[in-house]
């Protein structure tokens, strides 16, 4: 059973706490607050994440939120595929004078495209002027704190599994094509060298056949003008030689009859 007048004494003991406590006093807005991390300020829109599903619009209890949009045409990713058609938008924002910052339209979107900001500095003279468009809302989103850390013993989200895995299977596919490339520089290069080796030889083996002709072309003149001038010596050296050998048959002035012949007498 409680006394009586203990819930008195309770206030009382908590005034007089803080009656001997000093007085802080926030100098807002030289001196900006430390909100904690989970801090409802705006709702910031990462506009490549939103696909126009409505579902935040149609969850938000206030109706606060405004989407249009229309659709495009996807031309085929390969040849012979199918056309596909994707919502486009156009507009997104948000009346934050009806905005009851519940959190349902952060809660129920699947594609991660809403989150809270901490920023709070955002009021207006003017009501009609609570209505941000998107790009406010994207600007909003460049002061959305990081996550918080998981738990050690924590198991990694599926989505972070799969975009690893998919980068891992991307840089791998990369690095095979590098390789094939390199592989095939080297084989390039390696043709090159070989056609410019055997070029080599055929030319260096053409001009040895072209010296090795002209070698013997000239030998064979030289032979050929030596035993020219053989021959010519020989057969000036026989015309000498029978010259001088021939006996002198032309008679003198002297001669008399006496020096007739013999057989030449009567």
């Amino acid at each position: 059973m409680a006394v009586p007048g203990s819930g008195l004494a309770k206030g009382l003991a908590v005034t007089l706490r803080t009656m001997t406590k000093k007085t802080v006093t926030a100098q807002y807005p030289d001196v900006q607050p430390e909100l904690p991390p989970r801090s409802r300020g705006v709702i910031g829109l990462f506009e490549e994440n939103c696909t126009v599903c409505m579902l935040c619009a149609r969850e938000c209890p206030d109706w606060c939120i405004y989407i249009d949009s229309h659709k495009e045409t996807v031309p085929a990713a390969v040849e012979g595929g199918r056309e596909r058609s994707r919502n486009v938008l156009d507009r997104f924002a948000i009346d934050f004078s009806l905005c009851m910052y519940c959190g349902i339209c952060i809660e129920v979107c699947p594609f991660d495209a809403l989150f809270w900001s901490p920023e709070f500095e955002y009021a207006e003279t003017d009501i009609h002027e609570l209505t941000h468009e998107r790009d406010k809302l994207r600007d909003w989103m460049w002061t959305v704190p990081a996550p918080p850390a998981l738990d050690p013993g924590a198991e990694e989200p599926k989505e972070v599994a799969a975009a690893r895995k998919a980068a891992d299977k991307l840089a791998a596919a990369q690095a095979a094509e590098a390789a094939q490339a390199a592989e095939a520089a080297q084989a390039a290069d390696a043709a090159h060298g070989a056609d410019a080796a055997h070029g080599a030889d055929a030319a260096h083996g053409a001009d040895g056949a072209q010296a090795a002709d002209a070698a013997q072309a000239a030998e064979a003149a030289q032979a050929a003008d030596a035993a020219q001038a053989a021959d010519a010596a020989q057969a000036a050296d026989g015309a000498q030689a029978e010259t001088r050998s021939a006996p002198d048959a032309t008679p003198g002035p002297d001669a008399g009859p006496d020096s007739a012949p013999e057989g030449g007498q009567a």
